[in-house]
């Protein structure tokens, strides 16, 4: 199933798009929808990563609702800096998710 949205967009945003569309040889329908799946698995990491950085969910949880490997989460985690916490309840945490799986 699919749902048609309608947005207004500003001159330079639809210029841009003019040019991606072009350069990638694609509809304008497609290029949106490819840069909009890009956008919101971007949203999902940055904020799956901005969860684990506050303790809220451990760093297996946050490539789960990232939708990336533990191994993605984790270099991502350390380029932006943020440190490693671990725990044991993380840990009992873990080894239950990665038995249910």
């Amino acid at each position: 199933m699919t749902e048609i949205i309608s947005t207004r967009i500003p001159e330079d945003i639809a210029k841009d798009l003019k040019e991606i569309e072009k350069e990638e040889k694609m509809d304008r329908a497609t290029t949106i929808r490819r840069l909009l799946v890009r956008a919101i698995e971007q949203w999902k990491i940055e904020k799956a990563l901005r969860l684990y950085r506050e303790g809220k969910v451990t760093l297996w949880r946050a490539a789960r609702m990232a939708g990336i490997t533990l191994r993605e989460i984790m270099e991502l985690a350390a380029k932006q800096g943020i440190q490693f916490q671990y725990t044991a309840k993380d840990l009992e945490e873990d080894v239950n998710a990665a038995l249910t799986e």
